[in-house]
C-alpha cells in the first residue's frame, strides 16, 4: 500500500472506494511570467491546488478515473508528476476556455506550456501517466481499457519522484473532485506512445 502525503492541505474523503478531493477557489499550478522572482518562481506563477501524492522509485504505470461537477473554466481532476517547483507535468480533465471539456497538459521546464488535447463527452473519464527512465507519457480513455496519447515528453527527474492528483479550481470557487479506481503498477512499458 502507498502512503500519500499533502502539499498545500484539503480535506480528501473515502467512499465507496473512491478518494474525493475539495478544490478550493482559485487554485491551480502554472508558471507565468519572464524573470524569476525571489522564491525561485516565475513572476505570477500559481502553486496553491491541493496535491495529494505518493513517492514512487523508478518505471510506474500511474492510472485513475475521475469526475467532477464543471462549473468554471479550468475545473479540473489531475495527475502531477512533481520534480521541484520549476520542473513537472500535469494531465487534466478540465472545462476550457473554449466551452469544451477537454484533456489537457501542461508540461514545465521553469516556465509552463499548456496544450489543449482532445475534447471528450460525458464523465467519468480515465487518466493515465507512465514513466520510463526519464521519459514520460500521458493518455486518457473512455473505458479505462483502450487508451490514447496525449502526450510524450522528457525531463530530467531523480529515481525518486512526486506522483499524484490535484484539484482545481483556477478561475472559480472550487468543490469536490472524484478519483477513483486508482492503480499504480512499477513496470516499464514496452511502448510508450501506447502506454504498454
Amino acid at each position: 500500500m502507498h502512503k500519500f502525503s499533502w502539499m498545500n492541505e484539503s480535506s480528501v474523503v473515502e467512499k465507496d472506494g473512491a478518494l474525493i478531493l475539495h478544490a478550493p477557489a482559485f487554485t491551480d499550478y502554472f508558471n507565468y511570467g519572464e524573470a524569476l522572482n525571489e522564491k525561485g518562481l516565475p513572476s505570477d506563477s500559481v502553486q496553491n491546488a491541493p496535491y495529494y501524492y505518493t513517492e514512487l522509485e523508478g518505471d510506474f504505470v500511474f492510472k485513475v478515473r475521475v469526475s467532477l461537477d464543471f462549473q468554471s473554466n479550468y475545473d479540473a481532476c489531475a495527475l502531477l508528476l512533481y520534480v521541484d517547483q520549476n520542473h513537472w507535468g500535469k494531465l487534466c480533465f478540465e472545462k476550457s476556455d473554449f466551452d469544451t471539456i477537454a484533456v489537457v497538459s501542461v508540461v514545465t521546464k521553469v516556465h509552463s506550456d499548456d496544450a489543449n488535447g482532445v475534447n471528450v463527452d460525458g464523465s467519468p473519464i480515465w487518466l493515465k501517466a507512465v514513466r520510463v527512465n526519464n521519459y514520460f507519457s500521458f493518455h486518457y480513455s473512455h473505458d479505462g481499457k483502450q487508451f490514447f496519447l496525449t502526450r510524450l515528453y522528457y525531463m530530467d527527474a531523480p529515481k525518486t519522484l512526486k506522483v499524484g492528483l490535484v484539484p482545481q479550481s483556477p478561475t472559480g470557487q472550487g468543490g469536490p473532485r472524484v478519483f477513483d479506481h486508482l492503480s499504480i503498477e512499477h513496470r516499464t512499458v514496452q511502448n510508450l506512445r501506447k502506454g504498454e
